[in-house]
C-alpha cells in the first residue's frame, strides 16, 4: 500500500483499477486538491494497494505517514477501469 499523488485528472474514483509501476493497484481513496485555492492543475492524493492489501485498508491496519508517498502525472497513468466503468 502507499501513496500516490496524481498530477491531473485522469478519470479515476475510489475502486478504479490502474496500471502503476508495472502491476493492477486499486485506488481505495482519492481526495482531490486544489480545485479553489491550489496549483494551476488539480491533484489527485490517492491510497493505492493490490487486492490482497483491502482488507488491511478497510481495518485501518496500517498507519498512513508511514507509506510511500510517489506523484506521477495524469498522462504517464494508464487507467484499466476508470470513471465510467465504474457503478455510481
Amino acid at each position: 500500500m502507499q501513496h500516490l499523488i496524481v498530477r491531473g485528472d485522469p478519470g479515476i474514483r475510489k475502486d478504479a483499477i490502474i496500471e502503476y509501476d508495472g502491476e493492477e493497484q486499486i485506488c481505495f481513496s482519492i481526495q482531490r486538491q486544489g480545485d479553489y485555492h491550489g496549483p494551476e492543475e488539480v491533484q489527485l492524493w490517492c491510497v493505492i494497494g493490490s487486492e490482497d492489501e483491502r482488507e488491511d485498508y478497510m481495518k485501518r491496519n496500517y498507519v498512513p505517514h508511514w507509506l510511500d508517498v510517489e506523484s506521477i502525472d495524469a498522462e504517464a497513468l494508464t487507467v484499466i477501469k476508470g470513471r465510467s466503468e465504474l457503478s455510481v
